[in-house]
């Protein structure tokens, strides 16, 4: 019997609650269903341009080449990989703990382009992203959900990580449902 192929895009950490609600969506499948986790590498040029803007114009006028010297860019971007390594292990426990088969990677690329291309490597039948809520990607549809309903030729599901699905439609006091 063929597995039934489903791509997750996740953007952080999957919960034990959310892993449940992932598996509950297949549940009553005749076929096994194998999850493929994707989990973008935190962005390092992020976390630099971030820890930059915590300087103070004076102190950059004052000594520029003592602030940047200050941030070690293969540092940081170590410190990216170990972060985004252990989400992805803690994803795939998560998972595997509510029953789920379960592999993953974390992709460098573009999210989108690597979800793309895992549905098109393992014949996905349904993408799923799980993200924080981005009203205001969301509302210009430049989020990873619209972006990837414009790209990929699958159903795409987006749930809200952190929320079950009643907080989700506005029935509980979730960040969708205040």
């Amino acid at each position: 019997m063929e597995d039934y192929d489903v791509v997750l895009l996740v953007e952080q950490a999957l919960t034990p609650a959310d892993a449940a609600q992932v598996r509950s969506l297949h549940e009553g499948l005749d076929e096994p269903v194998t999850y493929h986790v994707l989990l973008p590498l935190e962005d390092a040029a992020a976390r630099i341009e971030s820890a930059m803007g915590s300087i103070s114009a004076g102190e950059m006028m004052a000594s520029p080449a003592a602030a940047m010297s200050e941030v070690d860019l293969a540092a940081v971007r170590r410190d990216c990989e170990e972060r985004s390594s252990a989400d992805l292990r803690a994803t795939l426990e998560a998972l595997r703990a509510a029953g789920a088969k379960a592999r993953g990677e974390v992709v460098s690329e573009s999210p989108i382009d690597a979800l793309e291309a895992k549905v098109k490597a393992v014949d996905g039948r349904e993408a799923i992203i799980l993200t924080r809520p981005h009203v205001v990607a969301e509302f210009f549809h430049v989020d990873w959900t619209s972006r990837a309903r414009r790209k990929i030729g699958v159903p795409v599901l987006h749930l809200l990580e952190h929320e079950s699905f009643d907080e989700q439609a506005g029935w509980g006091e979730g960040v969708t449902g205040v």
